[in-house]
């Protein structure tokens, strides 16, 4: 298992304000009503992404670990998790633990706000490199879904038996961790990101230009681009239940137009923390943006990230914001547009680049310190 990155936990560094859920000032109800609450108010409740997916995942592991009992499925799920590093275990799957997968798959996929046929999203992973001997060797397994907290651990043995292991300290037994495939899930969900900004009125994903840059780009032949050259994220020592990262950029600036623009940037590079990726990606397009600086916002999708409630939440604050005449920082403003529950789990902010230039050539470091890109100016040239 990889480390994750930079889950970020507790106080922020930048300011949140929270967007307005105002529950706190709710009244209460005559002491007869207390006992007995409508039907009513139980269905206002709405359940969170993130519950929704731990829910789906946490079943997902009952029903895998229950199906150990049998010898030929036991035998298959050892040596596919012994020779590889995620399994698909819904394809794995056949009878009726293939039909209950197949609709953790489905759960999952509304809870992120993705289509019903992205694909199979749940995969089984073992949980790390060490518990590959005792495997090997015969133990039979637990099973655990992968959570987003720093808590204890639930597993389940085949006879439906709980086990709270701790989620810092790797145990000796093998456990079979059932997660998401973060890359198929990031890449559907950045899709659904495009469109729900587009829709909510916030341009994104490079439109064409209008006239008069469309001449002046075609008589430089090309456009300029900044290019990441070297990016590194730092250690966050994360507990052995957690799966990979999936790292995403969101590049924000003012449009030709005036109006405030975002462009998800996908960084599925970004394994391993402390260690120098050298992956020559383009992060800015300037041709997109009016002024000559942007800002960049790192996050990292644990999973449960709802990626229609995030563009909206997005689109409602930076479409207050307005073009001045001169270029504004768009960091915090992303930053108060996600929902305050939201930091306690998906998605985590890493960390944030103000006022990105054109000409920018060297090592930036981030606004928290979590992270460095080494910039260049890069102009792409047509063909």
């Amino acid at each position: 298992m990889r480390p994750r990155h930079l889950r970020r936990r507790g106080t922020l560094a930048v300011a949140v304000t929270t967007l307005a859920v105002l529950c706190a000032g709710q009244t209460l109800a005559a002491p007869q009503a207390a006992a007995a609450p409508a039907p009513a108010a139980a269905q206002d409740v709405r359940t969170s992404p993130a519950s929704e997916v731990h829910a789906a995942e946490d079943a997902a592991a009952r029903a895998v670990a229950a199906a150990l009992t049998d010898p030929s499925w036991r035998v298959r799920v050892r040596q596919a998790a012994l020779t590889s590093d995620e399994v698909a275990v819904t394809a794995l799957a056949d009878g009726a633990l293939k039909t209950t997968l197949a609709a953790a798959d489905r759960r999952i996929a509304a809870a992120k706000g993705l289509a019903p046929d992205v694909g199979p999203l749940l995969r089984l992973r073992l949980g790390d490199p060490s518990m590959r001997g005792a495997l090997t060797a015969g133990t039979r397994p637990w099973v655990a879904a992968a959570t987003s907290d720093d808590g204890p651990v639930t597993a389940y043995d085949s006879a439906g038996r709980t086990h709270t292991l701790d989620a810092r300290k790797t145990p000796a037994r093998p456990v079979y961790v059932i997660d998401i495939d973060g890359s198929r899930a990031l890449a559907a969900g950045l899709d659904v990101l495009h469109e729900e900004l587009a829709r909510h009125g916030v341009r994104s994903d490079g439109p064409a230009p209008e006239p008069q840059q469309a001449r002046t780009s075609a008589a430089a032949e090309g456009f300029w681009t900044t290019r990441v050259s070297a990016v590194s994220l730092s250690d966050d020592l994360e507990p052995w239940i957690k799966g990979d990262a999936e790292i995403y950029t969101l590049v924000t600036g003012f449009g030709h137009d005036g109006k405030v623009r975002v462009d998800p940037v996908d960084m599925p590079y970004l394994d391993d923390d402390g260690a120098v990726y050298r992956p020559q990606q383009i992060l800015v397009n300037w041709s997109s943006y009016k002024y000559n600086l942007a800002d960049a916002v790192m996050m990292e999708d644990d999973g449960s990230t709802n990626y229609r409630d995030l563009a909206k939440a997005i689109a409602a604050i930076l479409l207050t914001v307005t073009d001045q005449g001169a270029y504004i920082p768009l960091v915090n403003a992303v930053l108060d547009a996600i929902p305050d529950d939201w930091w306690t789990d998906d998605p985590d902010y890493v960390d944030s680049w103000y006022t990105l230039a054109r000409t920018d050539n060297g090592t930036r470091h981030g606004a928290r310190g979590n992270g460095w890109m080494t910039l260049e100016p890069y102009f792409v040239q047509e063909l």
